[in-house]
């Protein structure tokens, strides 16, 4: 199986699925993915960030970093709500 660069969220990034959604996400940035799209994100909570922040952490561990595109508004404003956003949104 080839490494793919990308590597999307799902629809679905709460409390619930955190988890499953985290281990899924840690093989794709171990196998060498770099970035992840958030765009099929429809329902999340605070534990999003919480996952975004633990991937990003995973790729810099390899010495790469996650570049995480379409991120859906309401994320977003956790984002920065929590002061998180910088950590979340690589400087481009």
């Amino acid at each position: 199986m080839g490494a793919h660069t990308q590597f999307e969220t799902g629809a679905r990034l709460t409390f619930e699925t955190a988890k499953a959604v985290l281990d899924a996400g840690l093989s794709r940035i171990a196998a060498g993915a770099t970035q992840v799209d958030c765009a099929p994100l429809e329902h999340f909570d605070s534990s999003a960030l919480a996952v975004l922040l633990a991937w990003r952490r995973a790729a810099q561990e390899r010495g790469a970093d996650l570049a995480v595109a379409g991120l859906p508004a309401g994320l977003a404003s956790l984002a920065e709500a929590y002061g998180v956003t910088p950590l979340i949104v690589s400087a481009v």
